[in-house]
């Protein structure tokens, strides 16, 4: 099973202030479907932008073979 770690989508969308749940999840699902692991959250709208990454978490999963969506790799490198 290939591991894909992304951002779902959380929030309301009635005034369109969404905020987003980084998860591992199998890379055949959507972006809603079933999670493996929440391994933090990110919220854009907020100034400046408000996130909390589970480092150890997420070198987990690198390590059995998941691979990062461009915008988590980002959010990993302002972290550091």
């Amino acid at each position: 099973m290939e591991v894909r770690i992304r951002l779902q989508k959380a929030g309301k969308a009635s005034n369109k202030a969404y905020n987003y749940r980084i998860v591992a999840l199998p890379r055949k699902e959507g972006r809603d479907g079933r999670t493996l692991d929440i391994l933090g959250y990110y919220d854009p709208a907020k100034k400046p932008a408000a996130y909390s990454i589970n480092k150890e978490k997420i070198n987990a999963w690198v390590a059995k073979g998941a691979q990062l969506s461009d915008t988590v790799r980002s959010l990993m490198k302002k972290a550091k």
